[in-house]
């Protein structure tokens, strides 16, 4: 028989052990179920000519016992449904090299069913033969790669960590993208979540890339495939002009580092947080118009850095990658940032000021030419763009539909001159985005309202500004001179009867004011 004290330890020891037994299985199962699923996609393109990607994703770590992959249906700065699903085929999955049964939800989406925490493949094929900005493309020569046409998501985990392997690259190509790379892999990309991923186009090929600059410390690059003959270093000096330019509106660099991405020849181009794919040829640039027209659109869509992907509307994010994503606000987004792609350029001296005259009376010959301006508001062109394209409707509608590219910088100049003259020329438009830049983007994370768009107009000119507000809400005719005369300006209507549509024309007025001297100047930057 035991002695009561020799019971007593070891019946301590006993339940010590019980319990560091309970605490060390409750700790391993915390560590498991915290323990975060790994996605990696697997991009190989092995016979490139048929315009074909070959697409893997190797999954681990998932605890559900099924899961639906979705493939989106459009990419955020092109505000269209891209459906594609459509060029998605051969989509299957496997685990421990066994099928597992695909179900088919609908157009873009597939239901698996898993074995819960081991490793499983998916597979599929995605044809990218159609070329634009918008879509994914591959031939013998370069692929180009949309990540919102290749890669499948999970809604409930769009913020997880991903990565990206691309095999198959011939040895001379070189990969653009704004994705970080894996230390010591050129192939090797990760993205902290699925926006960032998506907000990152891929371009592969012989690709050429140009001189770098740096504004403020940060790096500035241009890559492209099939650029054409120019002069480069002009060509690299007024761009780090237009970035200098646009950088000193909002006096803040919010990336480690930019990339300008040419596509090769072609139209268009989309924004995105530290990059930027154009369609680009740069053989007509000896002329200086073509290269005063590629500054204004390169400006454009770096300008789109701070004006859509940060300074942005509230509906903006997070993205809704099935449905769209609909605001109020393109207006602000595109509109404003035809604006400020002209007075960038205007504000780097790569023009002059009858070139700015002239962009804007474009514009605006555009709207006031448009029969829809009877029709349609800002607001509206701006929320029905996903059904009517960017450029309002096409066909026997057009005459019921505006673009907010051309309404948009007309209610910018006229919004910019009533905040300069409300403040006696100590503030204008760039402090209202200043104040947007830096109160919802930085310190409270968010997009804005419409009404708040509109309150922080307000405030920088310190009183109503109703009446401005009325050309985005209705269809309300601009009074363009009663805002332009405040910077001795005046806008001009002549009938053309050989085109028979009206025609505008800006005239800066023989006698002003000094305070009208003095805005017209600060305007121009001169």
């Amino acid at each position: 028989m035991k002695s009561l004290l020799s019971y007593n330890k070891e019946r301590k020891s006993f339940v010590f052990l019980l319990l560091f037994s309970v605490f060390l299985g409750v700790a391993q199962s915390a560590i498991s179920q915290t323990k975060q699923p790994v996605l990696q996609y697997v991009v190989s393109m092995p016979n490139p000519e048929n315009h074909y990607f070959h697409v893997e994703l190797h999954c681990s770590g998932w605890q559900d016992e099924t899961i639906d992959f979705k493939m989106p249906n459009w990419m955020p700065g092109y505000y269209q449904l891209m459906n594609y699903s459509k060029m998605v085929e051969n989509f299957t999955a496997k685990f421990d090299n066994k099928n597992i049964a695909v179900k088919k939800l609908n157009e873009n989406s597939w239901q698996i069913k898993t074995v819960k925490n081991k490793p499983f493949t998916l597979s599929y094929d995605v044809k990218a033969d159609k070329q634009f900005v918008a879509n994914s493309y591959l031939d013998g020569s370069h692929a180009y790669i949309i990540p919102n046409s290749l890669f499948v998501y999970i809604n409930e985990h769009l913020n997880m960590p991903v990565f990206v392997k691309i095999n198959g690259i011939k040895k001379d190509f070189k990969i653009a993208t704004g994705l970080e790379t894996v230390a010591g892999k050129s192939n090797e990309f990760t993205a902290p979540d699925f926006d960032t991923l998506y907000d990152c186009p891929i371009l592969i090929g012989d690709l050429e890339e140009l001189p770098s600059f740096k504004v403020n410390g940060i790096e500035h690059r241009f890559i492209g495939y099939k650029m054409g003959e120019f002069d480069k270093v002009k060509f690299m000096d007024n761009l780090k002009k237009v970035v200098e330019s646009a950088v000193a509106i909002i006096g803040d660099i919010p990336y480690k580092q930019y990339t300008f991405i040419g596509i090769g020849p072609g139209q268009g181009g989309i924004e995105h947080l530290n990059n930027t794919t154009v369609s680009f040829d740069g053989s007509d640039l000896d002329k200086p118009e073509a290269m005063n027209r590629m500054m204004s659109f390169l400006a454009h869509e770096y300008f789109h850095h701070y004006n859509v992907k940060r300074i942005r509307p509230f509906e903006l994010g997070p993205f809704d990658y099935d449905q769209g994503s609909k605001t109020n606000l393109l207006w602000v987004s595109e509109g404003l940032s035809v604006y400020y792609e002209y007075l960038i350029v205007k504000r780097a001296g790569l023009v002059n000021t009858q070139t700015l005259f002239n962009d804007l009376e474009n514009s605006i010959n555009a709207f006031e030419n448009s029969p829809g301006r009877n029709f349609q508001s800002l607001t509206q062109a701006s929320f029905e763009t996903w059904n009517d394209g960017p450029f309002g409707k096409q066909g026997e509608n057009a005459d019921k539909s505006i673009s907010y590219y051309d309404k948009g910088p007309a209610v910018g100049l006229v919004l910019d001159f009533a905040i300069r003259k409300a403040t006696q020329n100590q503030k204008s438009l760039d402090d209202v985005m200043r104040l947007l830049y830096w109160q919802y983007y930085k310190k409270l994370q968010r997009g804005f309202t419409d009404a708040e768009f509109q309150e922080s107009c307000e405030k920088i000119a310190g009183c109503s500004l109703k009446n401005i507000f009325e050309y985005v809400y209705t269809t309300k005719a601009i009074d363009y001179n009663n805002y332009l005369q405040y910077a001795g300006l005046i806008l001009k209507e002549n009938f053309d009867v050989v085109s028979k549509t009206r025609k505008f024309s800006f005239q800066i007025l023989e006698s002003n004011s000094n305070d009208q001297k003095n805005i017209l100047s600060h305007w121009l930057e001169k």
